[in-house]
């Protein structure tokens, strides 16, 4: 069983550059132009919009942020999605990659808010299928400062309403939250055959890539010190021409002897300096250190050839046993996104083992909305899963007998009418895929 790839990172100023990479604008040279083609747009931008850094500035414009945003703050979070190589080679073949594509982004869209995803796209010009996810970071509750703060004893009053929209990626960005990412999205797409990383594993992607990057760098000190006695060489060849050249004028015939014996000592000390002995003796060094990591990297190369050809013995025979089960019972994978969309809301195990085996479960206490990105509290709820009566092979969960987005929705309302605020009545919205 392959990987799962999740990288989410900050972007700066208005992201420009990377806007460039995504949009093709600019072409990068691991991708082939021929294939450029097949790229495809997963988000509809706004009307009248085409580039990502408008959708960016649109998304943060009609939020509703009454606070004055920084020049520095950063407005949106880059998000890459993918897996091992081979497996997403493998979800492409068997033409799964627009069912991968459509779970990956359900996950994103539930986990910041689906209006707070402004752009995606998903690449097939490059050796690996995957997707660049754009996310301005709008939330609603307690600063998590604020809340450290007020734990502490430091803080006695608030000055701002704090369930108003603001722009602020380090709430979003916490420890906790990233591990939370990692394992909420590889439930999400764990039936392509793709798992989590270990988690605490010192292991990084970028090891390998630094190891060439100085094997690189190295290669690279090589050829300077090559160039500059190549410089130096070139500087006595121009200097003897030039000698030559004067010697046979009228004007320096009578001091040629002179000027000749002068000149080859010039050449001479150009070549036997110490400074060009110390240079050589450098560049065998550095081409014997040259010559070993070579060696290294060819041995490396076939440790992962061997770990790879074994790890595909592994994962073949997990998938064949994966697909057995599957076959034999079709409710399983079913099964496994209920109980995936269940921990995401914030049930516990005991109430998501009895909600699996089709009990009714009463309960009270706080469920987690990925759309308004905060919990709501309950005194009584009765949650049940179900057949879906409109699909075959399908479930849905209810709470009180609505769609969870429906239930979150009207606890949303009831809370802003208890400070005093109306709502605007807002047209039906898709909810949470059951």
């Amino acid at each position: 069983m392959g990987f799962v790839v999740l990288h989410i990172q900050k972007a700066k100023g208005n992201d420009a550059a990377t806007s460039a990479h995504i949009e093709r604008t600019v072409n990068p040279k691991n991708a082939d132009k021929e294939r450029t083609h097949l790229n495809k747009e997963l988000i509809e931008p706004p009307e009248g919009m085409r580039k990502r850094t408008q959708t960016i500035q649109h998304r943060i414009e009609t939020a509703g942020i009454k606070r004055k945003i920084g020049k520095n703050q950063v407005r949106a979070i880059r998000i890459n999605l993918s897996g091992t190589p081979e497996d997403m080679q493998r979800i492409k073949d068997e033409g799964k990659l627009d069912e991968w594509c459509k779970d990956s982004m359900d996950w994103v869209k539930l986990t910041f808010g689906e209006k707070n995803v402004v752009a995606a796209t998903l690449h097939l010009d490059e050796k690996t299928p995957h997707i660049h996810a754009t996310v301005v970071t709008i939330v609603t509750g307690e600063r998590r400062k604020a809340k450290q703060e007020q734990q502490s004893g430091k803080k006695k009053y608030r000055k701002k309403d704090s369930q108003s929209a603001r722009l602020c990626a380090d709430d979003v960005m916490t420890r906790d939250k990233m591990e939370e990412y990692q394992d909420t999205y590889a439930l999400a797409i764990q039936k392509y055959g793709l798992q989590r990383g270990i988690k605490g594993s010192e292991a990084r992607h970028i090891s390998t890539t630094q190891f060439y990057r100085d094997t690189h760098l190295k290669n690279e000190e090589l050829k300077e010190s090559v160039d500059n006695l190549l410089i130096q060489e070139e500087q006595a060849k121009q200097e003897l021409s030039r000698i030559k050249s004067e010697i046979k004028t009228d004007k320096l015939k009578s001091s040629a002897v002179d000027i000749a014996t002068s000149a080859i000592d010039s050449i001479g000390s150009v070549f036997g300096s110490s400074k060009v002995k110390r240079q050589q003796q450098e560049i065998e060094e550095l081409k014997s250190e040259n010559t070993s990591l070579q060696k290294e990297i060819k041995t490396l190369k076939e440790q992962m050839h061997a770990a790879e050809k074994e790890h595909a013995k592994i994962t073949d025979k997990l998938r064949q046993e994966l697909k057995k089960i599957y076959d034999l019972f079709p409710h399983i994978r079913e099964l496994l996104r209920i109980e995936n969309l269940c921990r995401v809301l914030n049930f516990g195990e005991s109430i998501i083992k009895s909600l699996l085996q089709f009990k009714p479960v009463g309960f009270k206490g706080n469920l987690y909305s990925p759309e308004y990105q905060r919990n709501f509290n309950t005194e009584h709820s009765v949650a049940k899963v179900e057949e879906d009566t409109k699909e075959t092979n399908k479930f849905r969960l209810t709470i009180d007998n609505l769609d969870p987005t429906q239930w979150f929705r009207r606890k949303q309302q009831e809370f802003l009418q208890s400070i005093g605020i109306k709502q605007p009545k807002q047209e039906q919205k898709q909810g949470i895929k059951r």
